[in-house]
């Protein structure tokens, strides 16, 4: 069992340990970060395989770690560059809460609401049994859906908002589905840091 955050609200749903801040970023830290980050980092575009057929990933995505060990998803193997001064301070602020040392984030920049990201689990092999996943938002706030994978009458959104961490633990990858979906509204960039352990 990890630390809880005081400052956070624990969602109130089973088969789950879902842990969210919305204040973690001050709001002057947040907008620095979020126009450091978008200039900064070289975000690349894979293409993803869905049903047979090959698309362009409806996200930009850059990976940086410690370690030098690569993460895949969905057919992509992607190789980290190594962590910035910035998410080393970000990874800081994280750790000093949940005591929990990660060593790899994955970047995703949703530049509008047609970018997005569909229904999934953090659950590859190299994430371990009971993966711990910290989410950070930056910039335009955006809808995560939860549903639970065996309880289909269970779902649920929360609005992430900019400086916001979503903390994932416990049995959360082994039940639940997450996605960031799409929208008609006209609405800005988020950039999301996903910190993560890869041994």
């Amino acid at each position: 069992m990890l630390l809880p955050f005081s400052e956070g609200e624990l969602l109130n749903l089973p088969d789950c340990e879902i842990t969210y801040v919305p204040d973690f970023l001050s709001a002057e830290s947040a907008d620095a970060y979020f126009k450091e980050f978008r200039e900064t980092v070289t975000w690349q575009q894979d293409d993803i395989k869905v049903f047979g057929k090959v698309y362009p990933q409806p996200r930009l995505t850059a990976l940086y770690g410690n370690n030098e060990k690569p993460y895949s998803y969905s057919g992509i193997v992607m190789q980290p560059q190594r962590f910035t001064p910035s998410l080393i301070a970000i990874k800081n602020q994280i750790e000093t809460k949940t005591q929990v040392e990660f060593t790899t984030c994955l970047l995703n920049l949703y530049r509008n609401g047609k970018d997005s990201n569909g229904w999934h689990a953090d659950n590859e092999k190299e994430l371990g049994e009971n993966p711990v996943i910290a989410s950070v938002t930056l910039g335009q706030e955006r809808y995560f859906h939860l549903k639970h994978r065996s309880k289909k009458e269970l779902k649920y959104k929360i609005l992430l908002k900019h400086g916001s961490l979503l903390l994932m633990q416990g049995e959360t990858q082994h039940h639940w589905l997450h996605q960031i979906p799409k929208t008609a509204r006209p609405i800005g960039e988020r950039i999301n840091l996903t910190f993560r352990v890869i041994p």
